[in-house]
């Protein structure tokens, strides 16, 4: 098979030419491990190869739904058994995992092969893949602009064509922001859909789902019905739907009720591609017959995004002790991540569970928004992928964050309820870019970002569907539509498409 074949097809047409024979698991692990070595200076996407691995997958027999076809991990969360899950800091860089995680192992058994881990901000902390320990990724489409975040270089490298798709995790738009940036399709799937152990119960609070970023809405849905189900342990597990979502996703939906808007959450400013996009896909989705109305929930768009940025008030400080206990030291840790620590360190349990608890009412507000609509219709990005340092704090603000954390008196100003403006600004701030995604985070509801929309300079720039609890199949049927009406598929970067 030459790369221009390779290219053609998504994971499960690769896996059923392997399966007739025409092309082996060694052919197109070649093919990928050649584009991958291509697209890297580019992309910076893969930040820790696994050829060994690989080639010892291909010794034993490879089955399942995607049997043969090359696959990449994201390096967080997704432990692969003796190797470090670095979550992209140097603190965790030298301590293997015990055992694979649930969605590696499932992942294994679907016949994929793995040969290596996805590049990432540290702590999949940012919509941006930046991290000091394996350098910032890079946008397939225009290398000056960021291929967004958490799962920055899974976006990458399906963008550039290692790989038809790659693993992600979203705990606030991990999955969908890279997917919008890239041009590719993303899901997020609902609270309990997929197990996040034996590692965790519930990553992020329950915020955080595993997924995948695809070039096809079909590998999506069949990577879906490889992960979902619980696994002994969960700490619950949801209904799973009639069928294979392989299946399901093959009819068209019904008539769908849609609201949509493009208004910033959060009072900030929303580019006019932006806009642009979801009006657009607000006329497509009329004309495919169905009713769409401008319309958004109920919802302190403010509260919201401080109560999202709370999951970093609880988690970083743990990670950071977690790392420690393990010999790291603080320094260890960029210098977002050690201000993010020392702000929860000093948040007391009582705080932290007050905003936990207000997550409720942005579920039932999000429902009754659901009760007489089928889908929320938004923009996936407030804004075209931006270019790498634009979100970044002020150097004079770096330094004086710098200070205040290294003589501990940024903790001191915290516990003395000084920063709460700071903590307000944080939470604008980090959300500038990205205001859109973190409602179905904190819900639990499934979300997909759909690529189709390009800026008038080429940069993709996808639109979002948030759907109710467990309705992932309702989702896929739409995007399998919206894929037939507008394909893009075959829409890659001119330095991928040309070979």
């Amino acid at each position: 098979m030459e790369f221009s074949e390779y290219l053609q097809h998504d994971a499960v047409a690769l896996a059923e030419i392997v399966a007739r024979g025409e092309a082996s698991p060694a052919e197109l692990l070649e093919l990928a491990l050649a584009q991958s070595q291509r697209a890297q200076p580019k992309t910076n996407a893969v930040c820790r190869p696994m050829e060994r691995e690989a080639r010892a997958q291909l010794e034993g027999p490879l089955q399942g739904p995607f049997a043969g076809v090359p696959f990449l991990l994201k390096d967080c969360a997704q432990d692969f058994a003796g190797l470090p899950t670095t979550y992209a800091s140097q603190a965790f860089a030298n301590h293997a995992a015990p055992d694979h995680a649930h969605v590696v192992r499932r992942y294994l058994d679907a016949g994929l092969v793995i040969f290596g881990k996805t590049n990432l901000p540290e702590l999949a902390l940012k919509g941006v893949s930046d991290s000091q320990l394996f350098g910032r990724a890079n946008n397939p489409w225009n290398a000056d602009h960021t291929p967004g975040g958490s799962s920055g270089g899974a976006a990458a490298a399906v963008a550039s064509g290692v790989v038809p798709m790659a693993a992600g995790n979203d705990g606030g738009g991990s999955i969908r922001i890279p997917a919008a940036c890239c041009g590719l399709f993303g899901l997020k799937p609902s609270r309990g859909r997929i197990s996040s152990g034996p590692g965790y119960g519930e990553y992020w609070f329950g915020a955080s789902s595993e997924g995948v970023i695809s070039r096809s809405v079909r590998d999506t849905a069949t990577a879906l019905d490889v992960l979902a189900g619980a696994e002994p342990g969960d700490p619950f597990a949801i209904t799973g739907p009639g069928e294979a979502y392989a299946e399901t996703m093959q009819r068209d939906p019904v008539r769908l009720r849609i609201g949509f808007g493009a208004a910033s959450p959060i009072g900030t400013h929303v580019h006019p591609e932006a806009v642009a996009a979801v009006n657009d896909a607000a006329k497509l989705l009329q004309s495919l017959g169905h009713d769409v109305e401008e319309a958004v929930p109920e919802i302190d768009g403010a509260a919201l995004a401080k109560s999202f940025l709370h999951i970093y008030f609880g988690q970083v400080p743990a990670m950071v002790a977690k790392a420690q206990a393990q010999g790291a030291s603080r320094s260890d840790f960029e210098l977002l991540t050690r201000v993010v620590a020392t702000l929860g360190g000093a948040m007391s349990a009582g705080a932290l569970t007050t905003q936990l608890l207000k997550w409720n009412e942005f579920a039932r507000a999000l429902a009754r928004f659901h009760r007489r609509y089928d889908l929320l219709l938004t923009p996936t990005l407030a804004h075209p992928p931006i270019r790498h340092g634009q979100g970044d704090p002020a150097p004079v603000e770096q330094m004086v964050l710098d200070l205040l954390d290294r003589t501990g008196l940024l903790g001191l100003l915290a516990r003395a309820g000084l920063l709460d403006g700071t903590v307000d600004k944080i939470a604008r701030d980090s959300l500038l870019y990205v205001p859109f995604t973190q409602l179905a985070n904190l819900t639990g509801t499934p979300a997909m970002s759909v690529p189709l929309h390009w800026t008038a300079d080429g940069l993709p720039l996808g639109v979002q569907f948030v759907a109710r609890l467990s309705e992932e199949d309702r989702l896929l049927q739409l995007a399998r539509q919206l894929e037939a009406a507008r394909p893009w598929f075959g829409r890659l970067p001119s330095w991928v498409s040309a070979g």
